[in-house]
């Protein structure tokens, strides 16, 4: 038998919250401190002789990890409309989630075995009653103030202590009252739990129900908070994170280091052999800058994220980029793919209603999976190749065409699992139009107009327009809050690169 606690549910629950909130915090500054450690170059290489490196202490550096980790959440909050507070629940099986059962259990064991006494004890009952009222005044907006004399009066734990030991204590009229005033503040999904509430008539179960909808109703009325805060936010966050990089910058000199070596390189790439380096390099000095940055932030979609480190002033959106990288890749083979059955079946399918459609449906849902370590690529794109000669099979029949010979279909078959290749010429086609469409989008995104779809990209439009939104709005965030930073590093690069004057 576990030995009773004489702790309520929800200290016990602060406990819990409080350790699992600590270690979140702890690990959160571990994880800064290690990327810090293994992104950052040794400042007796890199740092240059203005800025000599400056030792700091492991107060300064837990504080600084402190603030960035308060950036990324606000950042979150700005950048992830779907961002939502979550409760914390320790692991199954864990040792913490083994505690907090027994300890609970141990309350609500010892609150039956009180309340079942002759005559009843009360002093576990009114301590929750003590704890509903705190939370149910935390609900309250400053201005209720006269739903806030409601529940002083109707919660008023010295007269609730004098009805109990005057055995004049009506536990259910209090319970209903909390159950009424909990129907007052809940969001309308939490109506149907309300409904249930009122069902239960057992005090001990009631009770818990209670705590359980309560938890629920402050998760609502934290996410309440955070999407009205999300407007304020968006206002303000610009200034803030620039201010808290540039706190986190004094503290460590040498943390643009990596933003440094990703536009360098870009530059190197823009202007040097592999695009047309002349007509680039005649351009304007601002336009230059401007085509280098574009080019950059584009080339993190092509990147290697387990091999490249990603840019210090990027590393809150490494993740958004990474998924809109595993994207662009399945839209790729998506295009690809079709771009060979309609050049291999040629006119015999073209035109045909709806089949675009369904080829696309069969394509996305084998390649679902793609970017899962469980993926099996050489098994899913022969399954590929049977499918959609299978789809061309019946489509050929019912619209009166004739079957496509053996050679002709095998033929097909192998030139769908050939596009798996990253050197399959088609993909690489397809590929490059999405860059030019995706550049052209962050360059005309100024004038709000939307770039001319290279061919071979219709069947992906909506979702290639999608995600160059969704890139735009990020890309033009992070030059706003960056902005400083990036105009004095592009300046230097292109001086030294002899683009611009003096």
């Amino acid at each position: 038998m576990p030995k009773e606690s004489d702790n309520s549910p929800k200290e016990e629950q602060s406990k819990t919250d409080k350790d699992g909130i600590e270690n979140t915090v702890e690990s959160s500054g571990e994880m800064i401190r290690k990327r810090i450690r293994r992104n950052t170059p040794s400042p007796h290489r890199l740092t240059p002789q203005s800025s000599p490196p400056r030792f700091v202490s492991v107060e300064e550096l837990l504080e600084t990890a402190k603030g960035v980790t308060n950036m990324a959440l606000a950042h979150e909050i700005v950048m992830n409309s779907a961002f939502q507070v979550k409760p914390f629940e320790p692991e199954e099986g864990s040792l913490a989630k083994r505690v907090k059962e027994l300890m609970h259990k141990a309350f609500w064991d010892c609150l039956e075995s009180q309340l079942n006494e002759d005559p009843p004890q009360y002093g576990h009952a009114i301590t929750l009653v003590g704890e509903i009222k705190e939370t149910l005044l935390s609900f309250l907006l400053p201005g209720q103030s006269r739903l806030r004399g409601q529940i002083e009066e109707a919660l008023d734990l010295s007269l609730i202590q004098q009805q109990a030991e005057n055995r004049a204590l009506d536990i259910s009229k209090i319970a209903q009252f909390i159950i009424d005033m909990m129907g007052t503040f809940c969001a309308p999904c939490r109506d149907e739990d309300i409904r249930q509430l009122r069902e239960i008539t057992d005090i001990v179960p009631l009770f818990k129900s209670i705590f359980a909808v309560l938890d629920k109703m402050k998760i609502d009325m934290a996410n309440f908070a955070v999407s009205s805060l999300r407007p304020h936010l968006l206002q303000q966050s610009v200034e803030y994170e620039r201010k808290k990089f540039q706190e986190f910058l004094e503290k460590q000199p040498n943390a643009l280091d990596l933003t440094k070596k990703w536009l360098q390189d870009t530059a190197d790439y823009v202007t040097g052999g592999e695009m047309d380096g002349g007509a680039t390099c005649t351009a304007n000095s601002a336009q230059l800058a401007l085509t280098v940055h574009n080019h950059a932030f584009l080339r993190l979609l092509k990147r290697d994220h387990d091999a490249d480190p990603f840019p210090e002033t990027l590393l809150m959106d490494q993740g958004r980029f990474q998924e809109m990288q595993q994207e662009l890749e399945q839209l790729a083979l998506v295009a690809s793919v079709l771009l060979i059955v309609y050049n291999g079946a040629g006119e015999a399918i073209s035109g045909l209603p709806g089949l675009m459609e369904r080829l696309k449906k069969t394509i996305k849902i084998l390649l679902a999976e793609m970017h899962t370590p469980s993926f099996k690529e050489d098994e899913t794109f022969s399954v590929v190749a049977e499918k959609l000669c299978l789809e061309l099979r019946g489509c050929l029949s019912q619209h009166g065409f004739s079957p496509f010979s053996s050679d002709r279909e095998n033929t097909l078959k192998g030139q769908i699992v050939a596009a798996k290749s990253a050197d399959n010429p088609i993909r690489k086609v397809i590929d490059s139009r999405i860059q030019t469409y995706l550049l052209g989008f962050l360059e005309l995104s100024a004038n709000r107009t939307v770039p001319a779809l290279p061919g071979g990209l219709t069947p992906i439009s909506k979702e290639l327009e999608e995600i160059a939104v969704k890139l735009g709005r990020l890309i033009t965030f992070n030059k706003l809050v960056y902005s400083p930073f990036y105009q004095k590093i592009l300046q230097d690069i292109l001086k030294q690169e002899g683009s611009l004057d003096g």
